[in-house]
């Protein structure tokens, strides 16, 4: 079974409730066939990609949103095998001060 676009683009169209009531699902299929112990990561990944689009004014907006989202988990990626190669040394920690918020009365 392959990926039609054709078909999604058309159901998108013609009856956008449905459209997203099959993304869903096949998301969740897919999610489902990921070993267990992967299961809640991809489910929150899927959260915050739903969210980016929830935000977005556009789909190419979405689409902008998505983009960036991905650079940065790839940078962070490239960054982390750089250490495990030992071509960099990892990045500081930093930390930052708490400062308390007063009930106001």
């Amino acid at each position: 079974m392959g990926f039609d676009i054709e078909k999604w683009q058309r159901l998108a169209r013609e009856d956008p409730a449905e459209f997203e009531r099959r993304r869903q699902a096949t998301i969740e299929a897919l999610i489902e066939q990921a070993p267990p112990e992967h299961r809640e990561r991809l489910r929150r990944l899927q959260f915050r990609i739903d969210l980016e689009r929830r935000r977005a004014k556009t789909p190419l907006g979405a689409t902008v949103r998505l983009q960036a989202m991905m650079w940065d988990h790839f940078g962070r990626l490239r960054e982390a095998l750089e250490v495990l190669a030992g071509r960099t040394a990892p990045a500081p920690r930093t930390s930052a001060r708490i400062i308390p918020f007063s009930k106001k009365q």
